[in-house]
């Protein structure tokens, strides 16, 4: 952060541009709010930011669109420790959700090895603040005095501003064709998991997500890829891993739950199913997991059932 930028920290408004783990410049413009904090024992009040010039972009990793990424008003680099994350609570009310997206920041997390607090939240026990300034968005990252929402977000200041170890390592040309390659997954996931009528709409949102999966199967058996992992040579574990891994497991689960694995894993998408087992195995996907009862849960109620 250069000193050109620090000094704009005094201003109350300022517009700030940071580089993607995609290599894409976004700027973001800074509009501090004040509101009353309940129940982190924090200071009172919160800096809280909206995105006024941010542009959509296929990319799942594109900070725009998003809420709460700013600039720390105290320094121009944040440093570990007093982090909150709210997400999705559990059946139970207490225990952590199905949500995939409080699973991809908790993992990175993880990665990072930054401790905080967690704090799964029901609609009606989520703090006056997060949805008075946020409309309640989840997963939602406190950090000291600022607040940060939607996951590609987070994880995006989390890489940037903690760079051990450094989530983002591939070039632009690669971490692009990693995004193409999983754009629009996770919306045929949802929509075929859904779907509870056997009919037409049922063989076309099957056949919707085996393209999709089609596109990644062939990403993953590209020429000169080495490693296990998504991007670049594939051996280095990335925030595209922390964001596929868990609506991987979402898929893998409601297969079982709801659609009699008509979708055979193994045989039509060995190497999707080769590339689950790498992720699912690694320590920062099962210290953020949750259990397959709790995404049946989740997809049932997702379905009226």
């Amino acid at each position: 952060i250069s000193l050109a930028i620090s000094s704009l920290l005094l201003k109350t408004s300022f517009a700030f541009t940071i580089c993607s783990p995609s290599h894409k410049l976004t700027s973001f413009i800074h509009r501090p709010l004040t509101g009353s904090i309940a129940p982190v024992p924090v200071p009172a009040t919160v800096t809280a930011t909206t995105s006024a010039t941010a542009s959509h972009t296929s990319t799942s990793l594109n900070m725009a669109n998003t809420r709460g990424l700013e600039i720390r008003e105290e320094g121009a680099t944040p440093k570990a420790g007093g982090m909150t994350l709210y997400i999705k609570a559990g059946p139970d009310g207490t225990s952590p959700g199905d949500c995939p997206f409080a699973h991809y920041v908790r993992m990175v997390l993880h990665e990072k090895s930054l401790e905080y607090t967690l704090i799964p939240a029901t609609q009606s026990t989520k703090p006056d603040w997060l949805v008075d300034t946020y409309g309640g968005s989840m997963p939602a990252l406190r950090h000291r005095q600022e607040c940060y929402v939607e996951s590609d977000a987070i994880a995006q200041y989390l890489d940037f501003f903690f760079v051990e170890p450094k989530l983002s390592p591939y070039s632009k040309k690669e971490t692009g064709e990693a995004s193409e390659c999983t754009n629009g997954f996770f919306p045929a996931v949802a929509r075929y998991l859904k779907h509870t009528k056997e009919n037409e709409d049922e063989v076309e949102l099957k056949e919707n997500l085996e393209a999709a999966l089609g596109k990644i199967e062939e990403f993953l058996g590209r020429e000169g890829k080495t490693g296990g992992y998504l991007v670049g040579d594939g051996e280095e574990f990335t925030i595209f891993d922390c964001a596929l891994a868990p609506k991987l497991y979402h898929l893998s689960v409601g297969l079982k739950a709801f659609k009699d694995d008509a979708v055979d894993m193994g045989n039509e998408f060995p190497l999707v199913k080769k590339y689950m087992d790498c992720v699912f195995d690694r320590d920062s996907f099962k210290d953020a997991s949750y259990p397959e009862e709790t995404v049946v849960w989740g997809w049932t109620n997702a379905r009226g059932e």
